[in-house]
């Protein structure tokens, strides 16, 4: 039995092929959606919403495994793929559904070692684990932390701010929703485990502490859960 040598597997051209099948799979889920696809209530469910998530959650987790001394190819790739199956899956089976789907692309497009598909494929399998992540991989760490840490920040922010509209309420609402935002990043914050992670986590809650604070300075109405309703409402 030889010995397998390790180093990058996946060559630019090879992801940029994966992230063209990743994206034209996505939209053929919507396409499809008469077929058995999730039902999509906000434009984030969309295709385009999704693979940039998607696209979000590779930057970060290859900035993660490049700092914690994981192998990138897996984190990025498993990255790449932890979401595919998101628009037509139930949300409790997207991610083995995810796998499966990887596992079919990396068997059939390459020669990729199988250690490499299997690290792969348990990455995208786990990555909804909701429990202590030192007894996962730090490959699926890295993925684990990089999808929270999406969902956090001025893109967290954004995406919560857009919500308002599709749910019929006012600009009055926003620090309530920002501050959804700030318990997602606390959350976030409390379950990473890498320095790197970590770093990021407070460095984006830092910002939409900020930006809550603007929003209360220039708009003395706005509703604020922590300092009750706004001056010259009744209780």
């Amino acid at each position: 039995m030889g010995v397998e040598i390790k180093g990058s597997p996946v060559s630019d051209q090879q992801f940029e092929e994966m992230k063209e099948f990743v994206y034209e799979y996505l939209a053929a889920s919507v396409q499809n959606e008469d077929g058995g696809g999730r039902m999509r209530w906000y434009p984030w469910h969309s295709a385009d919403y999704r693979y940039n998530h998607i696209i979000n959650v590779v930057d970060l987790a290859e900035t993660i495994a490049e700092r914690e001394g994981a192998d990138v190819d897996v984190a990025r790739v498993a990255a790449l793929f932890h979401d595919i199956a998101k628009l037509d899956a139930d949300q409790d089976v997207h991610a083995e559904e995810g796998a499966r789907v990887a596992r079919e692309y990396l068997e059939s497009h390459g020669e990729f070692p199988e250690s490499f598909v299997e690290e792969v494929c348990k990455a995208v399998e786990d990555h909804s684990y909701q429990g202590d992540l030192d007894s996962l991989s730090k490959e699926t760490q890295c993925l684990i932390e990089a999808d929270m840490l999406d969902k956090v920040g001025a893109n967290g922010t954004a995406l919560m701010l857009l919500r308002m509209g599709y749910e019929a309420r006012t600009h009055m609402a926003a620090a309530e929703m920002v501050d959804r935002v700030l318990e997602r990043g606390k959350d976030a914050a409390s379950r990473v485990q890498s320095d790197t992670a970590s770093d990021i986590a407070h460095r984006r809650l830092k910002r939409v502490k900020w930006f809550r604070e603007w929003l209360l300075d220039e708009v003395p109405e706005m509703d604020d859960e922590e300092t009750g309703p706004p001056r010259g409402h009744g209780p």
